[in-house]
């Protein structure tokens, strides 16, 4: 945390954005989220209620990083049975491999308020790079004397690309679980440094 006097913001771009240093994901204010089409017809949302994450913001803005974990036991749609399933072997393996994994490896574009960061996701023992579409929120002071800022985050991945494989062929043409799902993550992170 900074001194009442130490400046928490900045002017970069037309934009205000957080100071230098090392922020880490607030756990009273995020949601790492997904959807996944279901039978052809509908989307199931879901969660993770277990992330962590670490951003570094840099004196170069455009230099800043960022490292995530998620913890794949803590996957929830709101239905057990479903849940129970995708902590099996037959999709995340959450005993086996305990945490899904992002590294930012450098931020594609930007404009405005809008950033793509490259990285690479792991999910069981497969990495493969992704795009995060960033959106910043803002950045101020909480009445706890906390410098945060806030963000959402989105991509869409090909689960089968990480060997997420399983699936039923409907009856009617299609399968049970759709191939493409939607990450959806937002979330405030507070400054440590």
């Amino acid at each position: 945390m900074t001194s009442s006097t130490e400046s928490v913001t900045r002017e970069w771009n037309g934009l205000t954005i957080p100071a230098a240093g090392t922020y880490l994901l607030d756990a009273a204010h995020k949601r790492v989220g997904f959807v996944a089409r279901h039978m052809m017809v509908s989307k199931v949302r879901g969660e993770f209620a277990e992330a962590s994450a670490t951003i570094t913001i840099a004196e170069e803005p455009l230099e800043s990083t960022v490292t995530a974990t998620i913890q794949a036991a803590s996957i929830n749609t709101a239905q057990a049975d479903r849940d129970v399933h995708l902590r099996s072997p037959e999709f995340l393996d959450a005993e086996k491999f305990a945490t899904l994994e992002y590294r930012s490896t450098g931020v594609k574009s930007h404009e405005g308020n809008e950033f793509v960061l490259t990285g690479e996701l792991t999910i069981k023992d497969v990495t493969r790079p992704v795009e995060l579409k960033v959106e910043f929120e803002g950045v101020g002071r909480s009445p706890f004397g906390q410098d945060i800022f806030g963000f959402s985050a989105s991509t869409e991945i090909d689960r089968e690309d990480f060997g997420l494989t399983w699936n039923v062929a409907l009856e009617s043409g299609g399968v049970l679980v759709g191939k493409k799902i939607k990450i959806e993550i937002e979330g405030e992170a507070i400054r440590q440094s």
